[in-house]
């Protein structure tokens, strides 16, 4: 069962989002919170495995209340999802620095949203389309390449090509011929090669460095 924690100050956007996740077998709501401190606060006490986190919030706003769970290590085991309206390219970029698991938008259809909580809970990272769009955008300009990347080595290069197109490991064994563990690990080396925290970071710097997938 994927414990999920709901964060919007909005008690009708709560009310949806209880009723789309506990309609799913394998997802339970654990908690919900109207502010930024309350969400820390109900992180802090049910360590749900994912949290559902809108940005503009009273008090704490989710920016914020994002880079407090991740600068606390007891509550590393919660992946945070930023979920808004607003698909601003500050707020993108600042969660996924954060250690955000995944942004995704509001008016995304149900299903990717579920989608997204289970691929979060896995480990891994999930972006709306347009977010991705967005994010190839924003570090496409000159000079955005990243330190580090010839440290990899040309499986690991694959590898990370491939994550930065939202495969999920099972997707990504199929396509290379590999097993499941295996891609996982290669991806787990190139995090800590080019120090990123989460997979959402590693996708980011995927794209900073111009890796393709060869088809």
């Amino acid at each position: 069962m994927i414990r999920v924690a709901l964060a919007d100050d909005e008690e009708l956007v709560r009310l949806g989002l209880r009723v789309l996740i506990d309609r799913e077998d394998d997802l339970a709501v654990v908690g919900e919170a109207a502010s930024g401190h309350d969400a820390l606060r109900v992180v802090r006490q049910v360590r749900p495995d994912v949290l559902l986190l809108d940005v503009r919030m009273p008090g704490l706003d989710g920016l914020a209340t994002l880079r407090a769970i991740a600068a606390e290590p007891d509550l590393a085991g919660t992946r945070v999802i930023v979920v808004t309206t607003f698909e601003i390219d500050r707020y993108i970029f600042e969660a996924l620095q954060a250690g955000a698991a995944g942004f995704v938008l509001k008016d995304a259809d149900p299903a990717d949203l579920v989608r997204a909580v289970r691929v979060a809970a896995a480990g891994e990272a999930l972006l709306s389309p347009s977010v991705t769009r967005r994010v190839v955008s924003l570090f496409s300009q000159p000079g955005g390449v990243v330190t580090r990347i010839d440290t990899l080595t040309d499986r690991e290069r694959e590898v990370v090509a491939w994550v930065t197109t939202g495969h999920t490991n099972e997707q990504i064994a199929r396509e290379l011929s590999l097993s499941p563990a295996t891609v996982r690990t290669h991806a787990s080396r190139a995090m800590v090669k080019l120090n990123a925290r989460t997979r959402a970071q590693l996708v980011v710097f995927g794209i900073r460095a111009g890796l393709t997938v060869d088809r």
